[in-house]
């Protein structure tokens, strides 16, 4: 008798503890998932953002917006290959290797 009357005196006490536990892991489990939220956003902004960066580099570096500075602003001017003189000199590394 004294037996079952501990036992039921442990399970009273057990209950409210693991439905204090299970809240407890709810409020967690809640809190992270507010969080990988967040970071999902923040990952489609970095996304977002650095597509814009790509297509900036992209702009910036194109052929045709670099020879316009080159002419426009530095003055300078495509040479033809027949204006190129090499100059070699004996006994120095080659650069080609």
């Amino acid at each position: 008798m004294k037996g079952q009357l501990v036992l039921l005196y442990f399970i009273a006490l057990t209950i409210p503890v693991l439905l204090g536990i299970t809240a407890w892991q709810s409020s967690r489990y809640a809190a992270l998932e507010r969080q990988v939220g967040q970071l999902e956003v923040d990952q489609v902004e970095w996304i977002e953002n650095n597509k814009s960066l790509i297509a900036g580099i992209a702009v910036l570096s194109s052929p045709g917006r670099i020879e316009k500075i080159a002419k426009n602003e530095l003055g300078l001017s495509k040479i033809h290959p027949e204006n190129v003189l090499q100059i070699r000199i004996e006994g120095s590394k080659s650069l080609d290797g």
